[in-house]
């Protein structure tokens, strides 16, 4: 973790940095909480550095929260810093707090990780690309989109199939193209997101078993 100086802002700064680090997690979230309430530009690196260790989801949430109230200018070079780090969460949260922030700066940073190794990472680089791709990228940013399908279990095709409907009408003609591909697997993925963009509340499961019985025994089955 990088240790800010605290010298210039103060002790009750220099206790929120501790705090941010302590065991109690609603310590954490409180420190997160005022540190997003009173914004100081000195914390920018501390909030960032934390987001990549803290193990609590609220806090995380907490903290991404701070960091969208600080001005972009600093949150922006510094989180897209952070998506070269080895850590997986450092990239992901970093990811998670950019599509927050909503600042296209960070697009070209932000679609190079589209199909990082990591589950996790590779699942928050689709939503923050949906949120940030560039008005008239949409078909493009669908059609290296596509190339995941099949990726993961059930869990992560849902993740992959929500980001593309969020792509609106662009994402159809490249799943109409992904089932025709000989891969069972993402015929089916594909069969599966077509019906979440017609109908966002039909069942990704059912779709899936069903796209599956279809791509195994045909149609008429």
């Amino acid at each position: 973790m990088v240790v800010v100086n605290t010298t210039n802002h103060g002790g009750s700064n220099a206790h929120l940095v501790d705090a941010l680090s302590a065991a109690d997690p609603s310590g954490r979230l409180r420190a997160a909480l005022s540190a997003g309430t009173r914004p100081d530009p000195h914390l920018t690196d501390t909030l960032v550095d934390r987001c990549a260790v803290e193990p609590d989801f609220f806090v995380r949430d907490m903290l991404t929260w701070a960091l969208c109230r600080f001005p972009t200018e600093l949150t922006v070079p510094r989180l897209v810093r952070e998506l070269g780090s080895d850590t997986a969460q450092a990239r992901s949260q970093s990811l998670h707090t950019l599509s927050k922030i909503g600042d296209r700066l960070a697009w070209p940073a932000v679609s190079a990780l589209l199909h990082d190794e990591h589950d996790e990472v590779a699942r928050s680089a689709w939503r923050a690309a949906v949120a940030l791709v560039p008005p008239g990228d949409e078909a493009a940013l669908a059609a290296d989109l596509t190339t995941e399908l099949g990726r993961g279990d059930q869990h992560m095709q849902l993740s992959l199939s929500r980001a593309l409907v969020g792509l609106g009408d662009a994402v159809l003609p490249v799943l109409d193209a992904a089932g025709t591909n000989p891969d069972p697997r993402i015929r089916a993925h594909a069969e599966a997101t077509k019906r979440l963009c017609h109908d966002p509340d039909s069942g990704f499961t059912l779709s899936v078993e069903t796209a599956k019985r279809v791509a195994v025994t045909g149609p008429d089955a």
